[in-house]
């Protein structure tokens, strides 16, 4: 597992909504057996509650996709299927959106 890469979700009951997972958790703690991901949306699903600062839209396979940062949230290694890619030139902007979450700023 590899920050910053984004993996398919194989949770059955989430992955209809939730098709990807950004993987955020430093890689020098990879023996865990969990990950903190940020689930990735369909922006045409979350349109209208997009919060700039908290929400960043980044582009997989020409589509756009919003990160649900207010829904970060540990996941077992299990729940994470083929890394499709990383996004790494995301960086700053995810980390903003991550400060921004626990810091109001």
């Amino acid at each position: 597992m590899s920050q910053y890469h984004i993996y398919e979700n194989l949770n059955e009951k989430s992955k209809k909504i939730y098709p990807y997972l950004l993987d955020v958790q430093s890689s020098i703690l990879s023996d865990l057996e969990t990950r903190i991901v940020i689930p990735l949306a369909s922006k045409e699903i979350f349109e209208k509650g997009i919060i700039k600062n908290l929400n960043p839209i980044i582009f997989i396979n020409n589509k756009e996709f919003i990160l649900l940062t207010q829904q970060m949230a540990g996941v077992p290694i299990s729940q994470l299927g083929l890394s499709i890619g990383e996004c790494i030139s995301y960086r700053q902007d995810i980390l903003s959106a991550i400060d921004f979450l626990i810091t109001g700023i």
